[in-house]
């Protein structure tokens, strides 16, 4: 009956349009029963993408009502399942594998789930690339964008500060795994952040990590750009919770992005003055996290095809040679309006029907 509810949970999850796609070895699998119980997997097929109360799900479900709010509260605790709790308001929801269960499970993070994780990330990142839309998308170095260009909201990271209440820091999910795996990063570790609309939302929150101020949140992504690490959000217009600030070297998303520059959705790239140019190499190799800066003569130059367009390789460039261009507009891909748009059009693409949890 328990490798019922892992396999049932398996199906739901890669039913939803993120995907979870079946190993032969059943490494999936694996997972889910390091992260729940059987009883914790059933549940978690009940839910929907949509919050709703425990009382909404018992009446949907059939579930008794009785101890199904403590057992909900109990999973997003341990970074199963969504939602919210503030004062007597409780409403949860299912979530993805990725972005969603596995960020969650940052302070469950063990050798032993980390090494799981590493070895399903080589099926679940090939999978995932076979279909649009990109999970994420680069917002550069907000200062870098060019003056006569009309930056849009969503791509200027002080926007996405100054409309949010509540903000939390916590360390990355994926440099703890890779220095669970004896790997360590040599770059800030406690750079993720949250956001929510609402002041409160996030404090005591399952996540873990650090209630901080908007200044403070300010400053994170000013110790982030100074490090060399890459803003990315999620791939939608609207409805944005958190910023991710992330290297080359630890990065899922950005390890996808040296064989396939387009795993992420990017609305500019860095282009450099070959006559300023000192010929340094800071730039290539220091700065640019992916690989895109060549040497070219007497000077260096963008790979443009490789190019993100965050930026960082202009703001330590001594001699000012590097600047940002917004790409044209044929040349760009809009994001999905928020989420809910994100899912139906990864779902059409993937050809998924997820139409009963939603």
């Amino acid at each position: 009956m328990s490798d019922d509810a892992y396999s049932r949970l398996a199906r739901v999850l890669d039913t939803l349009p993120n995907g979870f796609p079946a190993t032969k070895s059943g490494i999936e699998i694996r997972i889910l029963k390091k992260i729940f119980t059987p009883e914790e997997a059933e549940l978690f097929c009940d839910l929907r993408l949509t919050p709703e109360t425990a009382e909404e799900i018992a009446a949907r479900t059939g579930r008794p009502l009785e101890g199904l709010r403590e057992k909900l509260i109990s999973m997003r605790q341990r970074g199963e399942i969504a939602g919210f709790v503030l004062g007597d308001v409780a409403m949860f929801k299912m979530m993805p594998w990725i972005v969603g269960i596995y960020e969650f499970q940052l302070n469950r993070m063990d050798r032993e789930l980390a090494k799981l994780c590493e070895q399903y990330s080589m099926v679940w990142g090939g999978h995932f690339l076979k279909h649009g839309p990109q999970i994420m998308q680069v917002v550069p170095v907000e200062r870098l964008i060019p003056v006569e260009q009309e930056a849009l909201t969503y791509h200027q990271v002080s926007n996405l500060i100054d409309k949010s209440k509540s903000f939390m820091v916590n360390e990355c999910i994926c440099k703890k795994q890779r220095g669970l795996l004896d790997h360590p990063c040599t770059k800030p570790v406690e750079v993720c952040l949250a956001m929510a609309p609402l002041p409160g939302l996030l404090d005591n929150h399952p996540w873990g990590g650090r209630v901080i101020t908007r200044e403070e949140a300010y400053e994170v992504l000013r110790i982030a750009e100074d490090a060399g690490l890459v803003h990315l959000i999620g791939n939608v217009e609207n409805g944005h919770h958190f910023i991710c600030n992330c290297c080359g070297c630890c990065c899922g998303i950005l390890q996808a992005v040296k064989r396939f520059p387009a795993a992420v959705n990017s609305h500019y790239y860095a282009r450099i003055d070959p006559d300023r140019c000192s010929a340094c190499g800071v730039c290539a190799g220091e700065r640019c996290p992916i690989g895109a800066i060549a040497v070219d003569g007497d000077s260096y130059r963008v790979i443009r095809e490789k190019c993100i367009g965050c930026g960082l390789c202009a703001t330590t460039c001594p001699e000012e040679a590097i600047e940002l261009i917004a790409k044209e507009r044929n040349d760009r891909t809009s994001p999905p309006e928020n989420e809910k748009a994100w899912f139906e059009e990864r779902a059409r693409q993937r050809g998924t029907d997820f139409s009963a949890f939603k």
